[in-house]
């Protein structure tokens, strides 16, 4: 991955995140977190 590449893929994820944050009030990251977290937690026990 080339650093113009990366910079332009963590541009596009902030704007997506500040256009969540815009629109609903982080809503939607907030639900994405919570899901993350779960999956996470489920990972480790199966460890």
């Amino acid at each position: 991955m080339t650093n113009s590449l990366a910079i332009g893929l963590g541009l596009l994820i902030l704007g997506g995140l500040a256009v969540d944050a815009f629109l609903t009030g982080g809503d939607g990251f907030m639900f994405l977190a919570s899901k993350g977290l779960d999956l996470l937690e489920w990972i480790a026990f199966w460890r």
